[in-house]
């Protein structure tokens, strides 16, 4: 008799990282996108107070600010610390957990969901890599529309110009068994960010860089 063994959801194998990364323990990543290449992140820079890069994107957040795709709170958590009303909000309960531990404010939240604050934020924040959330960079722009108030500024981290943009099935892998579930992911280049933001009634105000980081703010067109 052969048995088969479903692989393990993308977001237990996130949790299962996330939880030796707040432990300080080594932590592997890999996301492989729809081609098969493999993309090694460290989880552990996540969890430090600050990354080079930071400074002038933290700047730009000087009212109520959603910070989609938290993480551990490194963002949520400094903004809190300079007297800036922020939200954090993540799919992953071991996120949510370490963001809270470090005194930042985080909810438990699919950014595609209801949501405290819609049509009200001044400031959303997609960093690290969360344009990639749920596979369709345009839905995403299109929700964050949805959440910013008619003022609101959406301060989005992307991938260097000359990166290739792409959006599918992706698996993570952490290094110690087989990979995850694939879910929905998706890269999106900065020169590619213009044709994206063009169905999503978003308009782009500024693009900056910073420590070989590439940040663009939009606001509602």
């Amino acid at each position: 008799m052969t048995t088969t063994t479903s692989a393990p959801d993308a977001l237990a194998v996130f949790d299962a990282v996330m939880t030796r990364a707040g432990a300080g323990l080594p932590a592997a990543l890999t996301i492989t996108d729809d081609r098969g290449t493999s993309h090694p992140v460290d989880p552990a820079t996540w969890c430090r107070g600050h990354l080079p890069g930071d400074r002038r994107l933290l700047a730009r957040c000087a009212g109520p600010t959603l910070d989609v795709g938290c993480g551990p709170g490194r963002l949520t958590g400094a903004l809190n610390r300079l007297g800036h009303p922020a939200l954090g909000i993540d799919v992953s309960a071991a996120a949510v957990r370490i963001a809270r531990a470090r005194g930042a404010v985080a909810l438990r939240r699919d950014v595609f969901g209801p949501l405290p604050g819609r049509g009200r934020w001044r400031h959303l924040l997609l960093a690290d890599g969360n344009i990639g959330i749920g596979g369709d960079p345009g839905a995403l722009l299109r929700r964050c529309r949805d959440l910013l108030a008619a003022d609101g500024r959406l301060h989005v981290e992307l991938a260097r110009p000359g990166t290739r943009s792409w959006a599918g099935d992706a698996r993570l892998h952490d290094g110690t068994g087989r990979p995850g579930a694939p879910f929905r992911w998706a890269q999106l280049a900065a020169d590619d960010l213009a044709a994206t933001t063009d169905a999503s009634a978003l308009r782009v105000l500024a693009e900056w860089t910073e420590a070989d980081r590439w940040f663009a703010t939009l606001t509602p067109a």
